[in-house]
């Protein structure tokens, strides 16, 4: 084990948790570079198509064979991800770029799909939505793979790896992830990537520590270098010095302890010693994750996110292709209550076709509620297949991105319509199915009050509740320091709501990414929270917290920060009071 005087560390995006120490497997050490080639003659213009064209075939039959490979393993839902690249590898207009840019442009195979993938891909890169701003990496994944075939240069075969490592990547698709041991990768650490990855999505279904946003951890690494991933911090350490792993490989252990500690939780009510309870619910994005939903003790779903159904397929999904899924989810987690949110997207995000003006700002565009309001035969056929699905359990459907109560009217009049049809037609389902609405943008959250007389739950999208409260865009680096859950303006304003709530009957569930966070969890107690719903992983640590402080404790700290003005006081107390009250988890 090589050590040095000074170790080398990065900082990216921890997406899985967990202490790991081994050795890095490099594996295809950065992305593919080639020079352009043009031509210069009618023959070779020809030629270059039939290469592009070959390598397309070529790529679509490796997919269908890891496709094949998906289904055999646990995971084997993901084969949805292998299908929606296959799909994109079958759209004609993908295939038609590329052979018109190697005929106007004049250039070889390889540089006009890398032309062609760069413009579909370029949509993506200035979305505000993390989840959306990743599914972009479905098209880069394709472009990589047809640019390989027409250079003959394999990817290394992650199956092949039988030493315990440590994967090492610009980054890694779901074909990577469907071929690998988990029983020999002991994570992965990639220069790509956010939270919402499909990278990121594989590592917390599978349980392996993993960091991704690196940017260029494979330029600082070798094959065979001891590294050391923190999974929980985001933290990767190349070459650490002999003190740095002798830290290390205490904390490893210390980790190792209180998670295995923290399984006792799973059975217990998530209360507080004086009896408040509170529901603590997974948030999903794929199938594959709802076995660690039930591993970790939730009593639900909180936030089942179906934006995959719509994306990177040529024709939109029939209904029975929404009833399928519901319906396999409904009869996993029941009798839990599951909770799916209807279409969350912007109509320049399908590849199937619709008819809209292109955009400025999208993100505050025909999205979400209003695209479905517009579109109204897309929001029924998925209306209609989750209503079948509501005879399968405990359903609940969750509307987003509404703004006034005018979208609500016209919502109950949609659903009105389709249970008399269904009715109709003798098909089954929960007449008395429950309707929340998502509070996310400032318009909703100062007229909580009135919405909450319309609707059965609240649920509170603290993402993009806050980006649109203090005006930030959450992935502009230049402004993103000033995204704060804790600033004054949002606590009240959650307050605003959760008394709204409650005022009427209603309870409220907060799905952002504030739920999950434990230094946050006493003031969501205070406030009165009725429901949290966030990763899985987060689960489990959250109740230990959660059933060792009082909720008159809770509602004490909410009189304290009250006084403060600004998001820094307000976290500085927080942060000074759970270290007292949990200095293991708050070092």
């Amino acid at each position: 084990m090589e050590l040095r005087k000074k170790d080398v560390l990065l900082k990216g995006i921890g997406v899985s948790p967990g202490i790991i120490i081994g050795k890095a497997f490099l594996l295809d050490p950065s992305e593919i570079e080639f020079p352009p080639m043009p031509l210069n003659t009618e023959a070779e213009i020809n030629q270059e198509i039939k290469r592009s064209k070959a390598s397309l075939k070529e790529s679509r039959k490796q997919l269908m064979k890891v496709k094949k490979e998906v289904e055999s393993k646990k995971y084997k839902e993901a084969r949805y991800i292998i299908d929606a690249q296959i799909l994109i590898l079958e759209d004609k207009l993908l295939i038609e770029n590329i052979i018109n840019t190697i005929k106007e442009k004049k250039i070889d195979a390889a540089s006009a799909v890398k032309d062609t993938i760069r413009g579909l891909s370029k949509g993506f890169d200035d979305v505000g939505d993390e989840y959306l701003k990743e599914r972009k990496t479905d098209i880069d994944y394709i472009g990589e793979r047809i640019i390989r075939n027409i250079l003959g240069r394999k990817r290394q075969d992650i199956s092949k790896i039988k030493e315990k490592s440590i994967i090492v990547a610009h980054d890694l698709s779901p074909a990577d992830t469907a071929h690998l041991d988990v029983g020999v990768v002991m994570g992965f650490v990639i220069n790509a990537g956010g939270k919402t990855s499909h990278t990121a999505i594989m590592a917390r279904a599978l349980e392996i520590p993993s960091v991704v946003g690196l940017e260029k951890i494979t330029k600082e690494v070798n094959s065979g270098d001891t590294i050391i991933v923190d999974g929980t911090i985001g933290v990767v350490i190349i070459r650490p010095t002999a003190e740095t792993l002798q830290k290390y490989s205490e904390k490893k252990q210390k980790y190792e302890r209180l998670e295995k500690e923290l399984f006792k939780y799973k059975d217990l009510p998530a209360e507080t010693p004086d009896g408040f309870h509170i529901k603590l619910l997974a948030n999903i994005e794929l199938i594959e994750e709802l076995s660690s939903v039930l591993e970790h003790g939730a009593e639900g779903i909180g936030l089942y996110r179906t934006e995959f159904l719509y994306l990177n397929r040529k024709e939109l999904p029939s209904e029975e292709d929404h009833f399928t899924i519901y319906k396999k989810v409904m009869e996993k987690i029941s009798p839990h209550p599951v909770t799916i949110r209807t279409l969350d997207l912007g109509g320049d995000k399908f590849l199937s076709p619709i008819d809209l003006a292109e955009e400025m700002n999208p993100v505050m565009g025909l999205r979400a509620i209003r695209l479905c309001l517009k579109e109204v035969n897309i929001f029924k056929t998925q209306l209609r297949a989750l209503l079948r699905a509501s005879a399968f359990g405990e359903l609940k459907v969750l509307f987003p991105m509404i703004s006034g109560m005018q979208e609500i009217f016209q919502i109950k009049e949609i659903l009105g319509e389709l249970k008399h049809e269904l009715k109709k037609g003798g098909v089954s389902f929960n007449p008395h199915i429950k309707i929340g609405i998502m509070i996310e943008i400032p318009s909703a959250a100062t007229i909580a009050d009135l919405l909450a007389r319309e609707v059965d739950f609240f649920s509170i999208g603290t993402n993009d509740l806050i980006q649109y409260t203090l005006a930030i865009d959450r992935v502009n680096e230049h402004v993103s320091y000033l995204y704060n859950p804790l600033h004054p303006s949002v606590i009240r304003l959650i307050r605003t709501v959760v008394e709204a709530a409650h005022s009427n009957g209603i309870e409220v569930v907060m799905c952002g990414e504030m739920a999950g966070e434990p230094l946050y969890l006493p003031i969501l107690l205070g406030l009165g929270i009725d429901e949290l719903s966030m990763n899985p992983l987060s689960i489990l640590k959250i109740k230990k917290i959660l059933r060792s402080m009082t909720y008159h404790e809770c509602q004490e700290f909410i009189k304290v920060i009250n006084r403060f003005k600004t998001a820094s006081e307000i976290e500085n107390f927080m942060r000074h009071e759970m270290r007292k009250r949990f200095p293991e988890e708050f070092e």
